[in-house]
């Protein structure tokens, strides 16, 4: 059998990541804290470490290898209905280069952001608690996974994307009536399906971006 920290290390490097050994630590480290806190916060219905491992660390880590090719710079992503930290506080170890607000209209769960924050000694992540169309500021990268329908997401943050930022939504199965039904102005530029280690689901990423028209 091999290690959490074995499992992580082989399913983020079948994602094109590599993981240094705090990094991995860091992770597990998480994953232990939302597993401790998850009574007094309700951030999972997962009870063991196993599937927060595959449906949450590593699916939330699939997003990482293409976040480095669209967005290699520093900037400010903003994870919207963030929950407990998903995907916003993986992407927060792995790019120190980026400063990352988990977003959640649920004050126990931005709460908890924070304690993770603390805990794993991340100064670019804070947990942020308002709701998206009451926030003011402006991001390079908005993300969200399994947030909203995608005309929902683009429409209740679109005055938070920075001029030239992306957006990042993190779905299931192909979201084609989603898809069919964006507002105008919204440009899909990528439809990127993954493949999660562990994980026997469909999982994508739909890159978008304010059309330039």
């Amino acid at each position: 059998m091999s290690t959490p920290i074995e499992t992580l290390r082989q399913g983020a490097a079948a994602l094109g990541t590599a993981l240094s050994d705090a990094q991995a630590e860091q992770l597990l480290a998480y994953g232990t804290l939302m597993l401790k806190w998850n009574k007094v916060y309700n951030l999972t219905a997962l009870r063991d470490p196993a599937s927060v491992l595959t449906h949450h660390l590593l699916d939330s880590l699939a997003a990482v290898a293409p976040l480095q090719r669209e967005w290699a710079g520093k900037g400010k992503l903003l994870d919207v209905g963030s929950g407990g930290g998903l995907p916003g506080v993986v992407i927060a170890v792995l790019r120190p280069d980026l400063e990352v607000s988990c977003l959640d209209a649920v004050a126990k769960k931005a709460a908890f952001v924070q304690q993770v924050a603390a805990e794993l000694e991340l100064p670019n992540l804070r947990g942020l608690h308002a709701r998206v169309e009451s926030l003011t500021g402006s991001y390079e990268v908005i993300s969200s996974r399994a947030f909203a329908s995608l005309p929902d997401f683009f429409n209740g943050s679109r005055h938070l994307l920075a001029s030239g930022g992306v957006w990042l939504a993190m779905k299931g199965k192909m979201p084609t009536d989603e898809l069919a039904a964006l507002p105008q102005g919204i440009a899909v530029f990528h439809v990127e399906q993954l493949t999660v280690p562990g994980l026997d689901a469909e999982r994508c990423i739909v890159w978008a971006r304010q059309d330039a028209a």
